[in-house]
This record gives C-alpha cells, sequence and structure tokens, in this order.
C-alpha cells in the first residue's frame, strides 16, 4: 500500500492557492467572507497566507483577503466535523529549496463540535475480572521455538565501509525526508471514537495525532493499536457493549484505558537527525513519528520506518555501498528467528487480536495444515474492521478475514535464508511492505525480517547502539 501521505490527488493544480478550506457542510464553491469567532480555536497554522484553523464547522478568521473555495485533494472524510485545509508547504521551514511553494500540503482536521454526551465512565477493574473467568485456554497459535538459521553476527557492521548509511543518517535532517506533497489527519480529542476510525479509514492513514483543546497542545496518537485495544477488551466482556465503547470521546477512552498513566507524546523536530528518528522510532518500539515545528507546534509529517527507509533506497545510490550488503541474511542474522508467533488460517481473528495485543507485534504470518505460510495477517487488516462495520463478528476465521479484503493490501511478501541483504532491502522498497516473511525451500516459516531489523542493522548497529534490545 502507498506511503501514507504522499498521495497527490491533484493538489499542485491547486498551487497558486493560498489557502484553501473546504468544510464537509461547506456552500457551493465560491469566495468564503471573513468571519470572526471567539470560540477556542485548534492548532495555530502560522504562514504569511495562513490565519486561525478551525475545528468543525467553527468560524474562521483569515489574517488577509478570502478564501478560494477548491475540490478537496482526496476523498472527502465521511465524518460531517471534519474539514479540509490546503496550505503551502514552505511555511514550515525557510531554506534554500526553490519551487517548493507551488506545493501545497493537506491538512485534514476532525474535532471539536461533536455532540456532547456519553455512557458513563467503565469499571476496568470489575470487567478484567469478568473476562478472566469467561477466558478459557490461550490463542489458538504456536511459536517457532529457539530456532536460530544462521551465524551469530560478526564484525561486518563494524568495518569502515558499514559505517556509510550511519554517517548519512547523520547527515540529513528530519524534514529532508518530508515529501512535498502530504497529507495529515488530526483529531481533536472530543471525537468520537468510531468517527475517528471511520476517518482513518477513509483516508488511508495508520494513525493521527491527538489535540487537546483544553491543554492546547498534542498529546498523543490514535493508531490501529488502540482500535485493536478497544476490540480486545470489550469484545467478550459481558459488562460493557462494543457498540457503547464507540459512542465514547478519546478522552473517555484514554482516561478508561490508560487510568492515569499517560506517557508523554514521542516526537521529533524538523532539524533532528534522521539517525536520531531511526533510534526514536526502535527504542520506543512504535511505528509513527510526529515531526513537530518547536515553535509553533504544529504537525508537519508522521515519519514512519518506511518513509525512512524510502529516502535510503533513492538517496543512498549516491554513496558506496557496504560490503556486508553481498552478504546474506542467514549470514548476518538480520531478523527475527527466536519465538515468531504464527497463526493458523482457521484461527478466529479474535484469537489474533489477542497475539497482536499479548506479544506486541504488528503481522502474524498465517499457515495452513501442514504448516507451510499461506497468508499475512497484520494489524493493518483490522482497522478495516470498522470500515466493513464486522468488529461484532470476531469469530470467523482468519482465512475467510484475509477473503473479504475490500482493498489490496501489502500481501504476504517471502524471502530466502540464501539472499543477500540489498536484495531484501530492494524487494521492501520496492514493494512498500512492512516485513518479509523468511521461508525455507518449502514455503515453511523460519522467521520474520522487518523494517526495524534493517535499520536497526544498516544505521544502528555501526554506531555499536542496540535499540531493538535495550
Amino acid at each position: 500500500e502507498p506511503e501514507e501521505g504522499e498521495e497527490g490527488h491533484g493538489v499542485a493544480s491547486a498551487g497558486t492557492v493560498k489557502g484553501a478550506l473546504l468544510a464537509s457542510r461547506a456552500p457551493a464553491p465560491g469566495i468564503l467572507q471573513e468571519q470572526t469567532s471567539s470560540v477556542p480555536m485548534g492548532p495555530m497554522l502560522t504562514g504569511s497566507s495562513l490565519g486561525i484553523a478551525p475545528w468543525g464547522n467553527q468560524a474562521v478568521k483569515w489574517g488577509q483577503g478570502g478564501i478560494a473555495a477548491a475540490d478537496p485533494p482526496v476523498s472527502a472524510c465521511p465524518c460531517r466535523w471534519c474539514c479540509w485545509m490546503l496550505l503551502p508547504a514552505r511555511w514550515r521551514k525557510v531554506g534554500s529549496r526553490q519551487g517548493d511553494e507551488q506545493y501545497p500540503a493537506a491538512w485534514l482536521i476532525a474535532g471539536a463540535g461533536v455532540p456532547t454526551g456519553f455512557p458513563e465512565a467503565l469499571h476496568p477493574r470489575r470487567e478484567e475480572e469478568e473476562e478472566e473467568k469467561q477466558k478459557g485456554s490461550g490463542p489458538v497459535t504456536f511459536t517457532l521455538g529457539n530456532e536460530i538459521l544462521g551465524l551469530e553476527p560478526d564484525n561486518n557492521f563494524q568495518s569502515p565501509d558499514a559505517e556509510v548509511y550511519m554517517h548519512f543518517m547523520r547527515s540529513h535532517c528530519c524534514y529532508d525526508a518530508v515529501p512535498t506533497s502530504c497529507k495529515l489527519v488530526v483529531f481533536d480529542t472530543t471525537l468520537e471514537i468510531k468517527k475517528a476510525f471511520v476517518a482513518l479509514v477513509a483516508n488511508g492513514v495508520r494513525a493521527a495525532p491527538l489535540w487537546d483543546s483544553k491543554m492546547q497542545s498534542f498529546v498523543g496518537m490514535l493508531t490501529i493499536t488502540d482500535f485493536i485495544n478497544i476490540l480486545h477488551r470489550y469484545y467478550r466482556s459481558p459488562l460493557v457493549q462494543i457498540y457503547e465503547v464507540e459512542e465514547h470521546k478519546i478522552e473517555t477512552w484514554r482516561e478508561v484505558y490508560l487510568q492515569g498513566s499517560f506517557k508523554p507524546l514521542v516526537y521529533i523536530s524538523p532539524s533532528d537527525s534522521l539517525f536520531d528518528a531511526v533510534y526514536s522510532l526502535i527504542k520506543h518500539k512504535i511505528h509513527r513519528l510526529p515531526v513537530i515545528e518547536p515553535i509553533s507546534g504544529n504537525v508537519l509529517h508522521i515519519l514512519t520506518h518506511k518513509r525512512i527507509l524510502k529516502f535510503l533506497h533513492i538517496f543512498g545510490s549516491t554513496i558506496p555501498k557496504p560490503r556486508f550488503l553481498k552478504k546474506t541474511v542467514q549470514e548476518l542474522c538480520v531478523g527475527t528467528f527466536r519465538d515468531v508467533a504464527v497463526i493458523p488460517e482457521n484461527a478466529s481473528v479474535y484469537a489474533a487480536l489477542e497475539i497482536f495485543v499479548d506479544r506486541r507485534v504488528s503481522a502474524l504470518p498465517v499457515v495452513n495444515a501442514a504448516g507451510q505460510v499461506v497468508g499475512l495477517y497484520s494489524r493493518f487488516d483490522v482497522i478495516h474492521l470498522a470500515a466493513q462495520k464486522t468488529y461484532n463478528n470476531l469469530d470467523i476465521s482468519v482465512r475467510e478475514a484475509l477473503r473479504q479484503r475490500t482493498v489490496c493490501l501489502e500481501g504476504v511478501l517471502i524471502c530466502y535464508p540464501h539472499e543477500t541483504m540489498e536484495d531484501i532491502i530492494d524487494r521492501i522498497a520496492e514493494e512498500q511492505v512492512h516485513r518479509l516473511v523468511l521461508v525455507d525451500e518449502n514455503r515453511y516459516p523460519r522467521g520474520i525480517v522487518s523494517l526495524s531489523d534493517i535499520l536497526q542493522a544498516l544505521v544502528l548497529t555501526p554506531a555499536g547502539i542496540d535499540a531493538l534490545n535495550s
């Protein structure tokens, strides 16, 4: 699937538009009149052509001139509390690049204005006790034991030429990896949970920063993991029905689930190096890293492992390649080979959710009765349950869930122990996937080679840092 936030969707044609706003309930395209409002606003988008960024259908105040309405750069969000904003990409940073002015960045802002009122607070402790009583045997799964295919990693990553990618990442800042035209979805914490996840699916993104209007700051990220945790927690709950939870606001869910143990948002500055970004992603075991401009507090982009590897794959071709790229993945021992969780194709979707939560893995190889890899069920597959409204039936088999896919996802791509590191990197970058399943000649699973494993080997290991196991 395409890297989120990179779709052009014709936004280049709006290059001469300094600022455009299209509310889902806005009138026909035309020149909007200047309005003022005293209601609390969302995060300020500072710039020569921008005034105040509103939430939902609230009034807008612009500094100069009118706002030319335009066609939205992507399909309209079904949530009627959303608005589109087009803004020049170059407001973000003063630099030497020329020509970026003509490529606007698109923001989808969803938030305040949703109807008030929600069910009473949940009782997680009593619910957990009931869940333990209802829970029988563990999930239908097995692991591959402590099997290691290759040799222990030697000094391949300590030679002088092995530090090429490390120095490359240290010499480039996070802003360099931000696409010229990108899409960003932001949610206010007062938005209902169901509307938030439907908006994620409708806009083809996997996560969104959360804006707290009371604190006037970004307080976290809403990700697919949150949706999985909600389904896993309440699907079989005797106390709370899943349809009751989906009517809650995001802030209610955070208070109930986190119970005061709020962790600070992990983010990075656009001027920080990509080396720091790789370290933060792997160390904190996260897949989304917001790039926040320190002065205005605006989120510019969401960095991912895939985006960083794509940047390295494109621009790294101009630098000498280290010799270890010609070695096999078995020789380098890059990947996960211990206790690799897989799931039978006849196991239930709920069993897969249990593994996602308990093991904190992002994808599960699906095996047939003979133990051969026939598919891949990932966290991203789960979010489509929200779009299809089938999350009330999680007892269907994984095989049936994969068959009901309405969009073409990344599928399962495999690699073999004898393939070189260079071949594996090229395949992941070209196919735009997050991982490869390592199999033998009979398609029996032997491990997983993920983006985290590759970036750890290319960037952090030569620096003597093991963020994967820290």
